[in-house]
């Protein structure tokens, strides 16, 4: 089996290897046998995968299932070079140990952590007085995107401090970009649009194969300013990017160049692990269209292989949450060429936010002095205030460590440097690491749950999933649902509940803006006429079909245990009393009854 080849560290060049499926800049023969090479490579991994783990077997009966072990065994076979990821697992246990003292699964993460669970913990036992202090918080500031960039505002040494660390990490200029940060992800989304010159270009063109809150926010924003909306769609069953239709709305007739509009585009699903080729992006330029990419769902590191500095967006959103598995709060980041900004409008916006760390709370702390004759000294930053984002979002951040080497006793904003210590643990990572481990676990799971079909049934398959299958260069998200044995859904809602109730953490999302083909017409009137499809019912979805779904997101830190976990728990659904016996005893422990 042949594993992804590198990917090229400079910016100016693009990943051929799956990361980035857009083969510009390369002679002709040299793109061609690259392509090869990559091609066969991802066949033979879908072949490895399908003939090596479980061959020939299906499992009817959720304690017939092979042991974790077992099943350990069977997967390091098929994906040998696992091994290599080892390191992976060493900062997990050192640095993250909650998750195994909690023996908690978590899939419904998404973003990128900045602090490690280790890193809280040790501030918290070293702190004799009100130990749960955050070390900042937020503080929301009114005004306009366009005044802030183009001449700033009062800004803290923290908050400097903080940029520059994420602007590193995500390999992107303060040359060629300035950053905002938000409240979270939603408003970084309305705020642009708020921003956006949508009188002079009328079309926000979107590529969500799912329902976001903030997508939605920016359409109603760019909607109430006169702008016109386009949806991509994507083909069932693989929810691939409808291609005709979306070069048709890219493609301008007209030989006059004008700027069109805004054109939203993330990397990949969120919720169905979908990759969506680069190339969409250069059609789009070349077209006159200012691009966003949503760089919200990528992984920890694979803003190494996306080729900034060639592709060059106009607007880049993404966001960070504060500790894997103990908190997901955090906070959005929109940042914008420095060249687009004089195109947005002084429009008033809500959403930007400020770290605030407080005055009084600096302490510093003399430590011995080193080898060298220097004095490092450390800066405590912390703030009392935790603020409470709308719709229940807390954009509290704990635990940020400053570290400093100040001239006496004055505060230097060029020295002042904070130990994030997941973003620091990613870059020693890798990206091919990273990727290469979340392949392996995520294709497994895929297959795994594939072998899932109900008893004396003629082989119905308990889970369906949407979108790709076994696949090389699939992200690691999954959108799935779980049938009966008479083939009706499990309501995503109640998948989630008895996952919580066995320690696991999944989300649910909606489907939408799905073509079917002709061939496909008797599935789409299945899915319209399922019971207990209540979004499918109102005469304004009546054009556009969408379907509930169960969502899980692998994170970097995730183990084959987790998703073993996981596998066993969908297992359950076999026994065609699961749901019953559970909610029976729920209702015996004087617990809330789950609603079917």
């Amino acid at each position: 089996m042949q594993t992804q080849p590198p990917c090229f560290e400079e910016l100016t060049q693009v990943c051929l290897h799956g990361c980035c499926p857009s083969p510009f800049s390369e002679p002709r023969e040299k793109v061609n046998k690259i392509s090869s090479t990559s091609a066969a490579s991802r066949r033979n991994f879908a072949l490895v995968t399908t003939s090596s783990i479980f061959p020939n077997t299906q499992f009817t009966d959720h304690e017939s299932l092979p042991s974790l072990q077992e099943s350990f065994d069977e997967f390091t076979k098929a994906y040998p070079q696992y091994s290599d990821t080892s390191q992976v697992d060493e900062i997990r246990a050192r640095e993250y140990s909650h998750l195994s003292l909690s023996n908690h699964t978590c899939l419904d993460y998404i973003g990128i952590g900045l602090f490690s669970y280790s890193q809280l913990k040790n501030r918290e036992s070293s702190t004799t007085h009100q130990p749960d202090i955050p070390f900042f918080s937020v503080s929301y500031k009114a005004g306009s995107l366009k005044t802030q960039l183009l001449h700033g505002g009062e800004e803290s040494e923290l908050e400097s401090a903080m940029k520059k660390r994420i602007m590193k990490f995500l390999n992107i200029s303060e040359n060629d970009y300035s950053m905002v940060f938000t409240a979270n992800r939603t408003s970084a989304f309305k705020i642009l649009a708020e921003s956006y010159p949508f009188q002079t270009s009328s079309k926000l063109l979107t590529v969500y194969d799912y329902e976001s809150e903030a997508v939605q926010a920016m359409v109603n924003s760019s909607e109430k300013k006169g702008a016109r909306i386009m949806p991509a769609e994507f083909s069932w069953p693989r929810l691939r990017i409808h291609s005709s239709k979306l070069k048709n709305m890219l493609v301008s007739k007209r030989k006059k160049k004008k700027k069109r509009g805004l054109f939203a585009f993330p990397l990949h699903s969120r919720v169905t692990g979908a990759r969506y080729p680069y190339l969409w992006m250069n059609i789009a330029q070349d077209n006159g269209w200012h691009i966003l990419i949503d760089a919200c769902a990528l992984g920890p590191k694979d803003m190494d292989s996306f080729g900034l500095s060639l592709f060059r967006p106009d607007f880049l959103i993404c966001s960070f949450y504060k500790v894997f598995g103990e908190n997901p709060s955090g906070f959005g980041c929109l940042f914008v060429k420095k060249s687009t900004v004089p195109v947005l409008e002084n429009s008033a916006s809500t959403g930007m936010v400020n770290l605030v760390p407080e005055a009084n709370l600096f302490q510093i702390l003399e430590k011995p002095p080193a080898t060298n004759g220097d004095h490092l000294e450390q800066t405590s930053v912390a703030a009392k205030e935790t603020l409470t984002l709308e719709h229940g979002e807390s954009s509290e951040i704990q635990n940020a460590e400053i570290m400093e080497n100040p001239k006496g006793s004055e505060i230097s904003e060029s020295s002042l440097e904070i130990e994030c210590r997941c973003l620091n643990q990613v870059d020693s990572l890798g990206l091919v690491m990273i990727s290469n481990r979340s392949r392996y676990l995520i294709n497994w799971l895929v297959n795994a749950l594939m072998k899932l079909k109900h008893p004396n049934t003629e082989g119905i398959s308990l889970v369906t999933i949407y979108g790709p299958k076994i696949k090389f260069d699939r992200g690691p998200a999954l959108a799935f649902n779980v049938f009966d044995w008479k083939g009706e859904k499990v309501e995503p809602v109640l998948v989630q509940k008895l996952a919580d109730r066995s320690n696991i953490s999944l989300s649910y999302g909606l489907l939408h803006h799905i073509w079917f083909a002709d061939k496909y017409h008797e599935e789409k009137n299945t899915l319209i006429g399922k019971k207990n499809s209540p979004e499918n019912d109102t005469r304004k979805n009546k054009a556009d079909l969408r379907v509930t779904v169960v969502t899980a997101a692998l994170g970097f830190l995730t183990n084959f245990e987790d998703t073993y976990r996981f596998w066993a728990f969908v297992a359950q659904f076999l026994d065609a009393d699961f749901v019953e016996k559970a909610r029976w005893r729920y209702t015996a422990l004087n617990q809330k009854t789950i609603e079917v």
